[in-house]
């Protein structure tokens, strides 16, 4: 048996020890773990399916989801932004029950800006059918030169998105409190581009130049780890699980001085502190997020 192979075989082995049931990261191709939602002829594969580019035009936008639901876990992607004028477009990489009436849902959009602007990434959070939880931060860096890496970190104590190794935003599990936080609905893995030049931009003072079009935005190294559904019933309360243990139930000192940094200097938009729209703040913001 080759080093390879006895490797392989000692990690699964562990894996069913440990928790019973082992979730396999990277695939090894993008139409392993996912599947095209609409306009296919927009989404190019790239280097065999290990690499796609998500295309916009006058004609379409599009999008993929994962052909599985999870239950609590970690998805990442390495996403290249689109390059140049992309005003008017969004990025977006998302996590979704598909219920309508209660759904959950956890947001990253990356809406785009006119050339020389900073590119700017809201995040929103959905629990038990209540949204409107709206942060925006502007990124530190240009996000269409280079892949950079895209998680959201979900267990039974926060939430926890991250850009690269940086956590952008935290929204910890108050229950005790009567603030909802999503827990029962298993959800997918969602990823589109799309015209949105009402809003993106400086509000939708910015409008799509269709003169530079097609739009493209680059993905590779999808990884998801968490409990699918159906699955096995004892998956999303085994405190085994990896993401459930105590180093990833808070932010470590690294996490939290960086936390910190984006907060002061480059969050430009804080549902909480938004008084024209809560005049008295969310529960959250008052329990702490």
């Amino acid at each position: 048996m080759t080093m390879a192979l006895t490797n392989a075989f000692v990690l699964l082995f562990s894996c069913v020890l440990a928790i019973s049931f082992c979730v396999w990261g990277k695939p090894a191709t993008f139409l392993d773990d996912f599947q095209i939602t609409w306009s296919d002829s927009h989404i190019r594969q790239i280097d065999g399916g290990k690499a796609i580019q998500l295309v916009l035009d006058q004609n379409s936008g599009c999008g993929f989801a994962s052909k599985r639901k999870y239950l609590f876990g970690r998805v990442s992607m390495k996403i290249k932004l689109i390059p140049g004028d992309s005003a008017g477009t969004v990025t977006a990489f998302y996590m979704n029950s598909d219920t309508d009436t209660v759904r959950d849902e956890l947001d990253f959009e990356f809406l785009g800006n006119r050339s020389g602007q900073p590119y700017t990434v809201q995040t929103n959070i959905y629990a038990h059918g209540k949204g409107d939880r709206e942060q925006r931060v502007n990124l530190w860096f240009d996000p269409s030169a280079d892949f950079h890496t895209y998680t959201i970190m979900w267990n039974h104590h926060h939430i926890v998105f991250y850009v690269d190794d940086v956590p952008i935003r935290v929204y910890k599990n108050n229950e005790a409190r009567n603030i909802p936080f999503p827990k029962f609905q298993p959800m997918g893995v969602y990823s589109t581009l799309w015209e949105a030049d009402d809003w993106a931009t400086r509000g939708g003072l910015e409008k799509i130049d269709w003169s530079k079009a097609p739009f493209l935005a680059s993905y590779k190294d999808f990884d998801i780890e968490g409990c699918p559904v159906p699955g096995p019933a004892s998956c999303a309360s085994n405190t085994g699980n990896w993401w459930e243990g105590t180093t990833y139930q808070a932010l470590n000192v690294m996490e939290a001085r960086r936390y910190r940094w984006v907060r002061i200097n480059h969050m430009i938009y804080d549902y909480c502190t938004d008084k024209s729209r809560y005049p008295v703040s969310p529960p959250e913001c008052i329990a702490g997020i």
